[in-house]
């Protein structure tokens, strides 16, 4: 909303005002009101789910110290969810589409999530939102997302992006030579020297009906992302501080490519897609950081508040539909490598157990549990050092996502 309110004074010369024309500039102020809005109204949000008596309940899993955490409040992704769409609100576009898909997706699944924390604390169980029921509502915002693919004009990619002239806030003036609009049924494939990939070549031996079958796959392989990121981070929410800083590495990679794809010279350089308005995105993904980055002050170990599910799904379906307005999807069992490793020990750990007993009588077990944050916690390893090391490895695979842009 303030960029409307400076934009409108710039007519009038006021002092500052075309700062706000920058994404960088109210980037930066999204990042620093986020943070601060986690810090300040944190501790206001936790005094108030602690009068309410929204806390923790804990299941005996045998581990160490897991009764310290009794009683700690939970529903805190609260915090995250008002530390990203406040300072968007604010500081971005808000007529963008992928604004509104960001923030569409951030009410939406955090919604998913405070029904599911509510239920478990009024039942007093971990039951919560029948898995059914929080599958369906995710389908639900893939149809959204996919079908805003498919009807809006508004969402595009721009072929030949040296065709255009460039004003110094790398807005487009006049085209050279005509540069070709596609709707985006093509994204990124990693480590390859022709990195595009074009979902309809998949489906060519249907003859004319190529363009909607390779729709209707893009809009299921949107579905699939979308319950599989969200529940991933879902997964990866055991451990204090690991889910928020594993997504605030995450959400500063995605920063990152959203900054280069929507820079027609930054495009044009790395011989990548150049996608026109998804440049907004950066103020979103410096919102998400500083609303992930002041959230750890109270959730590092030993954490004040849990974020529950309405902060882990959140988290999750933020990081799948960004990547997925950036034609960056393939990327994310690299980028979010620690959420594909939660989730596949948990189906390993299933798929092992059901086939020993099958097999064997008795069912045994691949890790002493899962996740697997689990597993190294049972192995007596301090909480904190699992959740550094984790976080080391998120940081290592997000610099190896970035070197996708020019390792082909």
């Amino acid at each position: 909303m303030l960029y409307y309110l400076f934009e409108y004074l710039q007519q009038f010369n006021f002092p500052g005002a075309r700062l706000f024309s920058y994404i960088s500039f109210r980037a930066a102020l999204a990042a620093l009101f986020s943070v601060m809005f986690a810090l300040i109204y944190g501790k206001k949000i936790i005094r108030l789910l602690q009068k309410k008596q929204i806390g923790e309940t804990i299941r005996d899993l045998g581990l160490e110290g897991q009764y310290a955490k009794t009683g700690t409040p939970t529903m805190g992704g609260i915090i995250i969810i008002g530390a990203i769409v406040i300072p968007v609100l604010l500081f971005a576009k808000i007529d963008n589409i992928y604004i509104i898909l960001m923030l569409v997706t951030t009410l939406w699944m955090g919604g998913i999530g405070f029904l599911d924390d509510y239920l478990k604390i009024k039942h007093k169980n971990k039951d919560g939102l029948a898995g059914r029921k929080k599958i369906y509502l995710q389908v639900i915002l893939g149809l959204i997302v996919g079908l805003t693919f498919y009807l809006s004009d508004e969402i595009q990619i721009r072929e030949n992006p040296q065709a255009s002239v460039l004003t110094e806030t790398s807005t487009i003036v006049q085209d050279t030579y005509p540069s070709r609009i596609d709707k985006p049924l093509k994204t990124t494939i990693p480590f390859v020297k022709s990195n595009e990939f074009d979902y309809e070549s998949a489906f060519t031996f249907m003859g004319d009906t190529s363009k909607v079958w390779a729709w209707l796959g893009f809009i299921i392989l949107v579905i699939i992302i979308i319950t599989a990121v969200s529940n991933g981070a879902n997964m990866t929410d055991g451990l204090d501080g690991l889910a928020a800083g594993t997504s605030s590495i995450i959400g500063g990679t995605l920063g990152i490519f959203a900054y280069v794809s929507g820079n027609l010279i930054f495009a044009d350089y790395l011989n990548i897609m150049y996608i026109p308005n998804i440049g907004e995105l950066v103020i979103f993904a410096s919102a998400f950081i500083g609303a992930t980055v002041g959230f750890m002050w109270y959730n590092s170990f030993p954490a004040q508040v849990f974020m529950g599910d309405t902060g882990s799904l959140a988290l999750g379906g933020i990081i799948g539909v960004f990547a997925i307005l950036l034609r960056k999807e393939l990327l994310i069992p690299l980028l979010a490598g620690i959420f594909l490793i939660e989730n596949i020990s948990v189906m390993l750990q299933v798929f092992w157990f059901k086939y020993t007993r099958k097999k064997y009588g008795e069912g045994k077990r691949l890790f002493l549990m899962a996740p697997i944050h689990h597993h190294y916690q049972k192995k007596g390893i301090p909480e904190p050092k699992i959740v550094t090391s984790f976080l080391i490895i998120g940081i290592l695979l997000a610099i190896l996502t970035i070197i996708t842009l020019k390792l082909r």
